[in-house]
């Protein structure tokens, strides 16, 4: 799955926050209900006109941003 095609980021839409394209649904409000102990499914039901593989992207997005996270260590 590419991210690239469903997740977003328009500065005129939530000021900016990397969106599900054609929502203003951001990444941080997905993540943030699977931290909260929703799971696909509930967000499915919830928010009917999402889709699973929209919820996937939100999840690969903040992957791919983690794995470019540099830690810079000063002395």
């Amino acid at each position: 799955m590419n991210y690239r095609e469903i997740i977003s980021i328009n500065p005129n839409i939530r000021f900016g926050r990397p969106c599900i394209t054609g929502t203003r649904i951001s990444v941080y409000d997905v993540l943030g209900w699977m931290a909260a102990g929703m799971n696909i499914d509930e967000i499915l039901d919830d928010f009917p006109h999402l889709t699973r593989e929209q919820i996937l992207a939100c999840l690969a997005w903040a992957a791919d941003r983690d794995h470019h996270v540099k830690v810079v260590v000063s002395e």
